[in-house]
């Protein structure tokens, strides 16, 4: 199975339920330098079947040989632990990506290496009121201020959802009271704004900083 998807959408929440539902089998985890080990992985879930192997950011190792040519062995190392696995072992591979588009045609388009993908976009408007209202859930805070930031976040990860309810405490805590509506709107105001900053900052157009936000829709 191959989850992607813009970074911060979920993709290793999603494999932490997974892993959490996958009660009686061996979960190996690889991440970061530790893709170097996928063919020791693959002999160890295959002795300790069943198994699920767990690669965050495969393309990492997965990206289309093209680029680098002789220089990607991790790739084939990859394919060879999907390849080499007996029809019957109990052995399944979850893959993470945020650059499917990446990610070589052999791994991600040949039946049997990847046999399910799933894409896990950013949340629309009714996911981003249900990420506020959970991260929100023991707050002093009004439904209407929360409908309020899902109007206002198109475009934003579900990451945002939980940065924005974490500092609007912080700025409640800072001026020494419990979180309020009037936190929550100067909190979803901050972090748009430095959304926008950045947004700025990586096209090279500063100077339309200088422009007025009014009737403009700040990008997240």
């Amino acid at each position: 199975m191959l989850l992607y998807g813009p970074p911060g959408t979920g993709k290793t929440l999603t494999v932490r339920h997974l892993v959490a539902r996958a009660t009686g089998s061996t979960v190996v985890l690889l991440a970061g330098e530790a893709l170097a080990h996928v063919t020791t992985a693959a002999h160890l879930a295959r002795a300790m079947q069943p198994a699920v192997v767990v690669l965050e950011d495969c393309d990492l190792v997965a990206e289309d040989r093209g680029f680098d040519p002789g220089q990607r062995p991790l790739l084939f190392q990859l394919l060879d632990a999907m390849d080499g696995l007996d029809g019957d072992a109990d052995v399944a591979f979850l893959l993470t990506t945020n650059r499917a588009d990446l990610l070589e045609r052999a791994l991600a388009q040949r039946p049997g290496r990847v046999d399910l993908a799933v894409q896990v976009p950013l949340p629309d408007r009714a996911a981003r009121s249900a990420l506020f209202r959970l991260y929100a859930r023991g707050l002093p805070v009004s439904e209407e201020v929360l409908e309020e930031a899902a109007d206002r976040t198109e475009g934003v990860t579900a990451s945002f959802a939980r940065e924005l309810l974490r500092r609007a405490v912080l700025v409640g805590a800072d001026a020494g009271h419990d979180v309020t509506d009037a936190d929550v709107r100067s909190a979803l105001e901050e972090l748009l704004s430095d959304a926008e900053d950045l947004t700025r900052s990586l096209l090279g157009s500063a100077a339309s900083s200088a422009q007025p936000a009014v009737g403009r829709e700040s990008p997240a």
